[in-house]
């Protein structure tokens, strides 16, 4: 059972890792909302408080408020266009990093278990046959005690993907309260889940821009 929604954002400046006239990139927190929620204790997010900074800044794509790392946005409408149609063919690179419990019985893999929502249970997304294609390619990195590090790269942008796709092969990711159990749930006070890395074209300079992210629960 899902447990009870608190919505206790982290109150700490938005580290900036890249800015342009047409392009920022930002770290986001996990627990943070990318963007508001229908409720008014819930209009606190990444969006408008960059909003506040630079109402240039225009939204291209999310991140899970439990997930922390790299996220873009554009600051002209052009760039904004041309964004979301990277995003849309899926020409964008994004890499993130996971701690999942177990250790994988191989060193990479894919999963290609297609995804639709779990309506009863929404927000939540459930592995079905009936749904979307989705594709997550996997990579280990580390290997601890209980645990492993992985690397992972969504082909698809479905939502909750690799949480997803992560428990469906039996390895939930470290803090993840919606889809692993209430052990692996407990093991952090975080979601163990970062967009380290992401990858476009440059609007207007049309090569190629990559901007990462540290990970604070992988030890260097």
């Amino acid at each position: 059972m899902r447990p009870p929604f608190t919505y206790a954002p982290p109150t700490a400046p938005i580290a900036v890792l890249y800015r342009d006239d047409d392009l920022l990139f930002v770290d986001k927190p996990a627990g943070l909302l990318s963007v508001p929620g229908r409720l008014l204790e819930h209009r606190d997010c990444l969006l408008t408080r960059l909003q506040g900074d630079d109402p240039a800044v225009l939204l291209v794509h999310r991140l899970d408020m439990d997930t922390s790392g790299v996220m873009v946005f554009a600051r002209t409408p052009a760039a904004q266009k041309t964004l979301n149609w990277q995003f849309e063919q899926r020409s964008t690179r994004k890499t993130y990093l996971a701690e999942v419990t177990g250790h994988p019985a191989c060193n990479s893999g894919t999963v290609t278990a297609p995804l639709m929502r779990d309506w009863p249970n929404r927000p939540l997304q459930k592995i079905d046959a009936a749904g979307k294609p989705s594709q997550t390619d996997w990579r280990v990195i580390r290997r601890a005690a209980e645990t492993s590090f992985v690397e992972l790269t969504p082909i698809t942008g479905r939502s909750h993907q690799l949480r997803v796709h992560m428990a469906g092969i039996g390895h939930a990711i470290v803090g993840d309260l919606f889809y692993a159990d209430a052990a692996v749930a407990g093991l952090s006070d975080r979601l163990h889940l970062h967009a380290a890395e992401l990858t476009c074209v440059h609007p207007e300079t049309q090569q190629p821009l990559t901007v990462t992210a540290p990970c604070d629960f992988i030890a260097p």
